[in-house]
């Protein structure tokens, strides 16, 4: 592990050079990213301003699963989105050249093309979020408090696995980056808004099934005080970090079949 991650900073560091060697260009490209999520926010906030609330939850509690979700989801994109363009990279043969490399592969296709204009994403997410806190009816607690960044870094964990579990499955499929992106960029899309406004099938799905849900729908029902989706126990809001460790490992074990069954292209 210790030299995957050396081999990660080392090219996610070139990247970033590479990056501000146009300074000018980087900070366009990262307010548009900012630019282009805010743009999802200021939707919800039009919806609110004809509707009171949204399945039972106000504009501040919408906010603050959006931010909870953009955050974790930002932070993931940042540090490994790049493993969306394996696919790519199967069907053309070049993923050979990362093979032969005296380097872990998994830390040079999450590192390949490191973008650091994501932090658009980030920083939106951020700023949600701390808009909605001093507007959410909570009675704060130190356990309240603590779950907080324990969502965040947990949430980024089961992103990240889906990442990586995605990319193992381009190893099939060649080029599934969209299939990919359904349950990446659109798992964080569904996260967005509250549970009740989706049909059980669904929440239990991302909950038993692929489990999205303990990103920020669990945990956050607990820190608002609101009842549990599907009338699961209450300590389900404290399994986020449980949950991220299992949906890595068993990301893990899906990279590594993956990657033992790829045959290059055969040219």
């Amino acid at each position: 592990m210790r030299e995957g991650l050396r081999a990660y900073l080392m090219i996610a560091g070139m990247w970033v050079r590479s990056t501000m060697a146009y300074r000018a260009s980087f900070v366009m490209t990262t307010f548009g990213n900012f630019a282009a999520t805010m743009l999802d926010f200021v939707g919800i906030m039009l919806m609110f301003s004809r509707v009171n609330a949204l399945g039972g939850w106000s504009l501040p509690e919408v906010a603050f699963l959006y931010g909870l979700s953009g955050l974790a989801f930002g932070l993931a994109d940042l540090v490994i989105g790049s493993m969306e363009r394996l696919g790519r990279r199967v069907r053309d043969g070049t993923l050979d050249t990362l093979l032969v490399r005296p380097a872990p592969v998994l830390a040079q296709v999450a590192a390949d093309q490191f973008a650091l204009r994501r932090l658009g994403r980030v920083v939106q997410g951020a700023l949600v979020l701390g808009w909605s806190l001093p507007r959410v009816d909570v009675d704060w607690t130190p356990l309240k408090l603590l779950l907080m960044p324990v969502m965040v870094v947990s949430g980024c964990g089961i992103f990240c696995a889906v990442f990586v579990a995605g990319a193992a499955f381009q190893f099939l499929a060649q080029d599934a980056s969209e299939v990919q992106n359904a349950f990446t960029y659109g798992g964080t899309t569904l996260l967005q808004y509250p549970p009740t406004v989706f049909a059980k099938e669904l929440v239990r799905g991302v909950t038993f099934v692929l489990p999205l849900a303990f990103v920020n729908w669990l945990p956050a029902t607990y820190v608002l005080g609101r009842p549990y989706p599907l009338g699961l126990p209450g300590w389900v809001a404290f399994a986020p970090p449980l949950v991220a460790v299992g949906c890595c490992a068993l990301a893990g074990l899906s990279w590594r079949a993956g990657l033992r069954s790829y045959r290059s292209t055969g040219s």
